[in-house]
């Protein structure tokens, strides 16, 4: 893995927007036509199932979400009900991906070396087993990956919890994992934050530094650009 990537700080993003661009954005990576891309970004309150998800996980009934402002969005990802809400940090890589566990592995070392430059100890446990991909702090998890890999080309990524509240993941069993204990960098930091501004470019560095890759900031309107004159198969 090496070369330019593409970085884009998108602010909050509906969840269901978020994906299309994500779609628009792997073809032409398939394509050729764009290189590697970060998106880092914001959701609205959601909840997402992946592909492991079992009924149940949203035990309350989907009016009780909604009814807090919470929306429900099935998704194509690995893993099961997650939440994202404002204050937490979303990264979607559209990368090429040869071997996906090593792509997972890269994934949890990048963002315990961003965690470790907030002081935090963190660490993979993808090796555990597949319930167990994402960052934990001790036996609290801090950030969660989901993927989708398709010719060759990721989309979906990772979620860290950083400002966001962690109310709504009491609401739910969270990964799958009816004892799992969430976290954030705000619980675990020494300093009050807000902490998001500085992670998310701490975030981005060591995600190019793993990737082995030049960063280049790119804005949401250069983004689209380059979208309009990709030339992508139908």
């Amino acid at each position: 893995m090496s070369g330019e990537l593409w970085t884009v700080h998108l602010g909050v993003v509906e969840y269901r927007a978020a994906h299309d661009l994500q779609e628009r954005l792997r073809a032409a990576r398939q394509a050729g036509a764009i290189p590697d891309t970060l998106l880092l970004l914001e959701h609205e309150p959601v909840y997402t199932r992946g592909r492991r998800s079992a009924p149940g996980e949203l035990g309350m009934g989907e009016d009780w979400y909604r009814a807090r402002g919470i929306d429900i969005v099935d998704v194509d990802r690995g893993g099961k009900v997650t939440y994202h809400g404002p204050g937490q940090l979303v990264g979607y890589p559209i990368v090429g991906v040869g071997d996906v566990m090593e792509y997972v592995g890269a994934l949890e070392r990048a963002i315990a070396s961003a965690l470790a430059d907030e002081g935090i100890a963190a660490r993979g446990r993808s090796h555990e087993g597949i319930a167990w991909t994402g960052a934990w702090v001790e036996d609290r998890k801090l950030a969660s990956i989901g993927l989708h890999v398709s010719q060759g080309v990721a989309k979906h990524g990772f979620a860290v919890n950083v400002d966001n509240s962690l109310e709504p993941f009491d609401w739910i069993v969270p990964c799958g994992l009816p004892d799992v204990r969430m976290t954030s960098v705000a619980t675990e930091a020494a300093d009050p934050g807000p902490h998001l501004p500085c992670f998310r470019k701490r975030m981005a560095w060591r995600f190019a530094e793993a990737h082995g890759a030049r960063q280049r900031l790119m804005s949401r309107a250069r983004i689209d650009a380059a979208l309009s004159c990709a030339h992508v198969p139908a």
